[in-house]
């Protein structure tokens, strides 16, 4: 059997396991119509994707990953009659990818998942950090437990308090160097939590070109030729989730009483608009 594998990259938020979650609902709802279709599942993963898709399903925020390189979800996928092949992909934690950026500092389990030809790189729509007045800079300092900024004088530098795509950048540039080189790439870009940039009525490419200016000339000018970048806009929830402990929200009781699950997911790229989450993975697999 063919073995395939995908590294998902993300800084924290920035919507991988409600990615994940939707995707197997999808997979094993049969709701709507797929270009990859599931197989089967290696043995002792199915709790994990349940609790998931469980929540996902109920409209409730899921936890975050905390602990890099605890799983690697592995399952076997068919693309219509052709054979199956064997997908793997690791269940990473944001702050794993945080770190890289602010420690310098790579765990070696991670550090082997990034040498995957395939890249799905998420970056969340709505929570898009961009280059700050200094007036905001001193308000990111003391909510970092720094001290207040005098006047006239420098305000102390924070790694944490860059703007996400200079910390992409300097992921994507990562790749590109030992010990993480591999060569030849294929990256899908997922801006997620797309319901929220339907309002800017652009598409994904637009949309990254706008609000990631330094990100977009990086991914034209900076990468090796080799390398080949797709956008994709991705809705895995539909709209905004109930959070524990928190009063049940309207959208979100919207979103439960739907008839089909399945098409709360909205996905966004050059060809059109459809339900299918597999798209970014047949893409980066084709």
């Amino acid at each position: 059997m063919t073995m395939h594998d995908i590294v998902v990259l993300g800084l924290p938020g920035s919507g991988k396991t409600t990615f994940l979650a939707a995707l197997w609902h999808l997979l094993t709802s049969d709701e709507v119509k797929t270009q990859l279709n599931l197989a089967s599942l290696k043995a002792g993963e199915s709790a994990h994707l349940n609790e998931i898709a469980a929540l996902w399903r109920r409209a409730k925020v899921q936890e975050r990953t905390l602990h890099a390189g605890d799983r690697t979800v592995t399952m076997s996928l068919r693309n219509g009659a052709a054979s199956e092949f064997q997908l793997s992909f690791p269940d990473l934690a944001g702050e794993s990818f945080q770190r890289m950026w602010e420690a310098r500092e790579c765990a070696p389990e991670v550090a082997a998942s990034l040498r995957s030809a395939n890249v799905l790189l998420f970056i969340h729509a709505d929570k898009i950090k961009a280059p700050g007045w200094i007036a905001d800079d001193t308000e990111d300092v003391e909510a970092l437990g720094g001290l207040p900024g005098e006047p006239g004088k420098p305000v102390p530098w924070n790694a944490r308090m860059a703007p996400t795509q200079v910390k992409l950048v300097d992921l994507l540039q990562s790749l590109q160097a030992p010990p993480l080189e591999t060569g030849a790439r294929r990256v899908a870009i997922v801006l997620s939590a797309w319901d929220k940039a339907l309002g800017a009525g652009m598409s994904p490419d637009d949309y990254l070109t706008a609000h990631l200016p330094l990100l977009r000339q990086y991914l034209s000018h900076g990468l090796e030729k080799s390398w080949t970048v797709r956008v994709f806009g991705v809705s895995a929830q539909g709209g905004v989730y109930d959070e524990t402990g928190k009063p049940p929200r309207e959208d979100a009781q919207r979103i439960r009483e739907m008839d089909v699950p399945s098409e709360r997911i909205t996905v966004v790229s050059a060809e059109g608009q459809s339900h299918d989450l597999t798209e970014p993975l047949q893409w980066l697999l084709a």
